[in-house]
């Protein structure tokens, strides 16, 4: 049976993409259009043994559902019926879940930004915005991002045109401002307001460099497939809670897999369950194409390649401090 529309609410925490995307009451899963070119690649995901490296940095699909749909008035008033267009949508599982105080960046990856179908004037449309921005020069945009303030305990948005708006030689401080050093709030600050975001450096330095290593691990991957990625990203989230961040942390620290506590996992009260430390995973597949014979994507591989250094420079300013 289909979900009614009114169990559905905005996904709150959309930091990047088109409007429309919904999450399930309890937040646990993301509802989205189903374009074709979308569910196509997710289902060669599970079916293409090719993919099966990738899977782990994708976000779980769960399937397809019809949602309420939207009365079609060109129709309905030609034959005086009142006609609905079913609304097919994709269900993924929403990564930012398990975290308590999500910080999220999308950053858009590839040279090209139009898809092969594309109308001339988009094309030349898309051609000038990679001009103009970051992605076309470095392979990468950050489309959005939220960090949370320690002292509100609120998300502070940085919205799509600050990354339009900044030039290659910026980038450095989008990733600080994304990756803030943290300090103990004391009460005067509490009492000012000042804002202040981010981990302290034993926290944000080992969660820095497992990114990093996640990262390198997804370029390693995608340099050996043959598709191309228009309008992808790369959506990265980490723990903003400063005890949460530390508990999440130790496991990784100490050497401990997941899989062995999955029993213990089953029998476990879920709200009691610490979410992982960060997640980085590709989203957005709209316009993926596979394409045999063709190699790489070298824009998004570019894109991928200029996060890394972006990120080696981030962990090299805060080894200093």
């Amino acid at each position: 049976m289909a979900p009614s529309s009114s169990t559905n609410k905005p996904l709150s925490s959309q930091v990047g993409g088109h409007a429309g995307v919904l999450s399930t009451e309890d937040g646990s899963l993301i509802i989205k259009p189903a374009l074709p070119l979308e569910l196509q690649f997710y289902q060669a995901l599970q079916q293409n043994s090719d993919f099966e490296p990738l899977r782990s940095f994708i976000p779980n699909f769960i399937g397809t559902l019809k949602l309420e749909g939207e009365l079609d008035e060109e129709k309905s008033a030609v034959d005086g019926n009142i006609s609905v267009i079913p609304t097919s949508s994709i269900v993924l599982e929403n990564i930012s879940y398990p975290f308590l105080k999500p910080n999220i960046l999308d950053v858009k990856l590839g040279t090209v930004l139009y898809d092969e179908t594309a109308p001339p004037e988009k094309v030349e449309r898309m051609i000038e915005t990679a001009k103009n921005t970051t992605s076309l020069e470095t392979g990468v945009r950050l489309t959005g991002f939220q960090v949370y303030d320690n002292i509100t305990h609120l998300a502070i948005n940085t919205p799509k045109d600050y990354g339009k708006s900044i030039k290659p030689a910026d980038l450095p401080d989008g990733i600080s401002r994304f990756f803030p050093v943290g300090s103990p709030t004391t009460h005067e600050s509490e009492l000012s307001k000042t804002p202040s975001s981010g981990l302290p450096v034993d926290v944000l330095l080992p969660i820095l460099r497992g990114l990093r290593e996640d990262i390198a691990e997804i370029k390693d991957v995608y340099s050996r497939l043959e598709m191309r990625m228009v309008g992808g990203s790369l959506l990265i989230v980490y723990e903003a809670d400063w005890t949460r961040a530390k508990e999440a942390l130790q496991p990784l620290e100490e050497g401990e897999d997941d899989d062995d506590d999955e029993e213990d996992d089953d029998e476990e009260d879920v709200s009691k369950r610490i979410g992982p430390p960060y997640v980085v995973k590709l989203i957005d597949f709209a316009h993926t194409r596979l394409t045999p014979g063709k190699g790489p994507d070298e824009g998004v591989l570019l894109g991928m390649n200029t996060l890394l250094k972006l990120i080696d420079r981030r962990i090299a300013e805060i080894e200093v401090k």
